[in-house]
């Protein structure tokens, strides 16, 4: 390849979104992008795929082995990193905002933006998602607390049972949680479009969501997505909440 297109290219990535010569940003502005990007495109998307793809993960000997914890951790782990992320990226933007602004910046002016509206949504989102996994009830089953493995009437739980508790939890949280995930693009799109970022960054999340899109496609084709249910306590027909229908679109069920 020439050189020079070389240069070119490299340069013309290097410009900001709206051509202009030089990318200039105040320091806690800048600190708000990069952790609202880590929270939004990096920890949320990841999050959501290992609750969808691994609940059973590719070495486990699934149905012999029961209730992996794996994707229980790794979801809570990256949710609950991102959205105090957000938050503090929030509060740091509003700190940064609650006098006149940084010189040469205009911090809204009392209007809310797009970028603003779609940010705050995310954050909101997100702290409902919280609230929402602290009341979604208990567990239930052999392995619960206080449950004694040798006395089934003892395993008596929301999940286990898939109580009406149990079914509004999981729809709400599962459609509140895409939802949520489409106002994260718009939020880190809109939010680089107003810091005029350069042009690398905006291709990077690009490639970066193409190829997050592509491994829920590999993985929805290898039937990865497995009832949460099964995952837990097996194929069982016979099992409490086998007699309900999976929450959830494209939820794969095994018999």
């Amino acid at each position: 390849m020439d050189g020079n297109l070389v240069m070119d290219v490299v340069g013309f990535l290097r410009e900001p979104l709206s051509g202009a010569a030089v990318h200039r940003i105040p320091a806690a502005w800048a600190w708000h992008g990069r952790l609202m990007v880590l929270a939004g495109a990096v920890l949320f998307p990841v999050g959501v795929m290992l609750a969808r793809y691994y609940k059973v993960t590719p070495r486990q000997s699934w149905p012999e082995a029961l209730d992996n914890r794996f994707w229980w951790t790794g979801h809570r782990l990256t949710q609950y990193l991102g959205v105090g992320l957000m938050t503090g990226a929030a509060g740091m933007l509003w700190m940064t905002c609650s006098g006149a602004g940084p010189a040469g910046w205009s911090c809204g002016q009392g209007r809310m933006t797009w970028h603003g509206l779609a940010g705050l949504a995310v954050l909101a989102a997100g702290w409902v998602q919280i609230a929402l996994g602290l009341a979604r009830g208990s567990k239930g089953g052999p392995t619960d607390r206080g449950a004694d493995p040798d006395d089934p009437r003892t395993w008596r739980g929301d999940h286990y049972d898939m109580t009406p508790r149990r079914i509004r939890f999981e729809w709400t949280h599962k459609l509140l949680g895409y939802l949520t995930l489409a106002l994260t693009v718009i939020a880190i799109v809109t939010g680089l479009v107003r810091a005029d970022a350069p042009r690398w960054m905006l291709l990077l999340l690009a490639l970066w969501w193409t190829g997050l899109l592509a491994w829920a496609v590999r993985m929805q084709r290898q039937g990865r997505n497995i009832d949460t249910y099964q995952a837990i306590w097996g194929p069982d027909p016979s099992l409490p909440g086998a007699k309900r229908k999976p929450t959830g679109f494209g939820v794969r069920r095994y018999r």
